[in-house]
């Protein structure tokens, strides 16, 4: 690597790298797969030890000493993040729970008979609309024009008229990373009557999200991602009206006002995020999830925005300059922090084998491509370093001895 480069790299360049450090994986190895897994930051060991200690020395005193209160305690360090009052997000173990304890909330059996969604809906999300929707319900897919990079926000809301109950819609696309223009939808499905959940997965802690301005009804996020919080950590913010009203079919005794009374009778729901929850929480999760979540509040969305869209054009320019096909938006107010390639159509997946082996972690998904995706902690010599990779691979022909299948793609 030239010296050019190397001076790219340097803290004084780009005071974020400063943060490396925090995340000891980096030191070994060259991460540009923050779109599924974040970095797990240094902290997280102190932190499983503390709930370990705790566990061991306070047992079942720790509920009153801090287990109790923590998915919401979690939450609102995430809703300082994206603009959401305190008391309105809730910490779950997966998007799977939080999506069916949403759509638990809703009435079937009125005039409203149609959801809309989008093709570049996460396939998770979609399996649990297909459970939990009655058939009756007329799940209406707007497709995308150009093969997956976009949808157009225009046909999303054509679609939404008088007959919508629900808009469950991808805040940024997880194969392209587009980012849809989601106030426009959301200003059309409230004129008509219509309710919006958003998923942003994919958005929060790469791009600033304000939940409160965009008046969404309901955001679903991870922090697994972007938040380089881990596993098991998936958050659901609702308009703070919604909070005296909706009352989820998925429940348990945590959302009840008074739940040591343990009343064998109709529950009498919580006033804040308390609410959308149900059972025992999953505690080492939330222990985990917490030092991302601080990291990422400390560096500031706007600051990390920045710097991915200095690196996703980066990654665009070196691509278009190796010839690689570019399954992302060039435009980079509609990109978010991924920028998917196709070097060979023939042999991407293989491609993508070979760079993990090299200790470049990068994923791959079908009909889309290689996702790379810097984040905050990545140096552009890691980018030049990838796509000179791919040029190797491509050259020497060692995407060859990965060939032999594709039964688990991460």
């Amino acid at each position: 690597m030239s010296s050019e480069y190397s001076a790219a790299a340097s803290v004084t360049a780009d005071p974020l790298l400063a943060w490396r450090d925090e995340f000891p994986l980096l030191s070994q190895t060259n991460y540009l797969i923050s779109n599924s897994l974040g970095a797990m930051p240094r902290r997280v060991y102190d932190n499983l030890r503390q709930y370990a200690d705790t566990w061991a020395t306070r047992g079942v005193r720790a509920w009153g000493e801090g287990w109790w209160d923590m998915n919401v305690r979690i939450g609102d360090k995430i809703g300082a993040i994206i603009g959401a009052p305190p008391g309105t997000v809730s910490m779950h173990p997966n998007i799977s729970i939080a999506q069916s304890i949403l759509l638990s909330c809703f009435d079937y059996d009125g005039p409203r008979n149609k959801v809309v969604i989008e093709s570049g809906i996460f396939p998770s999300v979609y399996y649990v609309l297909r459970g939990m929707l009655p058939r009756h319900i007329e799940l209406h897919m707007v497709e995308s024009q150009d093969g997956g990079i976009t949808v157009p926000v225009e046909r999303i809301i054509e679609a939404i008229d008088e007959r919508t109950l629900l808009v469950p819609i991808s805040h940024v696309l997880f194969r392209s990373a587009y980012i849809l223009d989601v106030q426009a939808i959301i200003e059309k499905a409230h004129a008509v009557g219509a309710t919006v959940i958003l998923d942003g997965y994919h958005a929060a802690g790469i791009i600033p999200v304000d939940v409160t301005a965009l008046n969404v009804d309901f955001y679903l996020g991870g922090v697994l991602k972007w938040m380089c919080g881990g596993p098991g950590g998936v958050f659901l913010y609702a308009r703070p009206d919604y909070l005296k009203t909706v009352r989820p079919k998925i429940t348990g005794w945590m959302a009840h006002k008074r739940p040591f009374a343990f009343e064998v009778d109709e529950i009498d729901l919580r006033e804040d995020a308390f609410r959308f929850l149900n059972g025992t929480p999953t505690i080492p999760a939330l222990y985990a999830n917490e030092p991302g979540i601080d990291i990422i509040a400390q560096v500031g969305v706007d600051n990390i925005r920045r710097k991915s869209m200095h690196q996703t054009a980066l990654l665009i320019a070196l691509a278009e300059q190796a010839g690689f096909k570019i399954n992302s938006p060039r435009d980079p107010a509609q990109r978010g922090g991924t920028v998917t390639l196709e070097p060979d159509p023939t042999c991407s997946y293989e491609i993508s084998r070979e760079l993990i082996a090299r200790n470049i972690l990068v994923d791959y998904r079908p009909q889309a491509g290689i996702r790379l995706s810097p984040h905050f902690y990545n140096s552009d010599e890691e980018l030049y370093q990838a796509v000179d990779a791919i040029k190797e691979i491509l050259a020497d022909g060692s995407w060859q001895h990965h060939a032999a299948g594709r039964a688990f793609v991460t």
